[in-house]
Formats: structure tokens, sequence, C-alpha cells
């Protein structure tokens, strides 16, 4: 198709010219009725404008840490304290002994005298006090106390006559219990009697001792 015979189409001009008519009469139509002013009274209402803020999400919940579940154990045994025994003790005594003392026999002048026909039997030596033929009984006597067992009976005097033999070499032995008011001063007086050290003689010695006990 030839352009140039395309642009010289009246019809084409035709619907322009058309339009161009119509668009001044709608115009002039404007004025007329005060469209126009309509219009720019529209555009001229005040305009209501909303500010959307948007809708923040709220936060997550924090993150529970759930706690291991605890290790069951066996409680340990209950402590039981020991029961508190209280011992009385009782008050420091005193404790005394005395000793009496059996002087030596005196002395008597040998007199030779004629033999019997029967001679008769020998007597038995007389005993001597332990002084004399222990060195320590000094000592020993003053070093000894109250028996403790007797005080705690209630026991608070006593006696005893204990008797023993010094070997010639100054050994102790047969030691025995004369008299005694309770076996307790029994005991004790042979203690001390074994802690005496005697010197020999020559020859065997019969001594015989005497204790006396009183609680002060």
């Amino acid at each position: 198709m030839d352009f140039s015979k395309r642009q010289a189409d009246p019809r084409r001009h035709l619907v322009g010219l058309t339009f161009v008519i119509l668009f001044h009469a709608f115009i002039v139509y404007a004025l007329v009725t005060g469209l126009a002013k309509k219009v720019v009274e529209v555009v001229r209402a005040p305009i209501e404008t909303k500010v959307i803020e948007e809708i923040k999400k709220p936060p997550p919940p924090p993150e529970v840490v759930v706690p291991p579940p605890p290790r069951l154990e066996a409680p340990p045994p209950p402590y039981i304290p020991p029961p508190e025994v209280q011992i009385a003790t009782p008050p420091p005594v005193q404790q005394t002994i005395t000793a009496t003392q059996t002087p030596p026999p005196a002395q008597t002048a040998m007199v030779p005298v004629a033999p019997p026909v029967t001679a008769p039997a020998a007597a038995a030596p007389a005993p001597v006090s332990a002084a004399v033929v222990c060195s320590n009984y000094t000592t020993v006597m003053g070093d000894a106390g109250f028996p403790r067992e007797a005080a705690k009976q209630g026991i608070e005097r006593g006696e005893a006559v204990i008797q023993f033999t010094v070997s010639a070499n100054g050994a102790i032995r047969d030691i025995k219990v004369i008299r005694s008011t309770h076996p307790i001063f029994s005991r004790n007086s042979v203690r001390i009697v074994g802690e005496y050290k005697c010197q020999g003689q020559g020859h065997d010695v019969l001594v015989q001792v005497p204790f006396g006990y009183k609680l002060e």
C-alpha cells in the first residue's frame, strides 16, 4: 500500500476533525454548566491521610532451658552422735599410812651353861623390824598411801601384820599375812613389802612388819 495515498485519505481527516469538534464542545459545556468549578472544588477539598504503621510482630518468647533431671542418689545415713558418758571424778584425798615399828629386842649377855642330858628343841628366832635389814624401809613407807579400793568402799581405817624371811643373800621370801582387818589391807601390805630392798645377814632373818591405815 502506498503511504502517500494513505495520507491523502479524506476519511482519516474527517475522524480527527470530528474528535476536535467534540472536544471543544465538551469544554464549552463544562464552562457553561460549571463542571470545571466542581472539579476544582473537589480537588481543593481536604484530603484525609492516614499513616498506617506497620504492625510489628511481638518478639518470640525466650527459650526456656529445661535443667537436666537431678541425679537420684541414696541419702547418707543419719549421723548419730555417740552417747556422752560423764564420769564423776572423786575429789583427791590425802592418803597416809602410819607404820609402827617394834624396837629390836635387847641384847643379853650370853652365859655358857652346861648342856643338859637331853637337848630341848630349838626355839624359833624372834622376828626383827624391817628397818634393821631393809635400807629403803623408811622411803617405801613414806610413799605408801591409803588404798583407793578401801576409800571407794567407805572404809576409813584398817590394820595388817606381814611376816617374811630375808635370806642370807638379801632375797625376800615366804611372805605371809599374820592378821588383817580386811583383805584390801592384806593385798596392799604385801605389795609394799615387795618393794623393800634388804641386805643379807649371812643367815635367814625373820622379819615382821605391822601396818596401820587411816584415811585423812
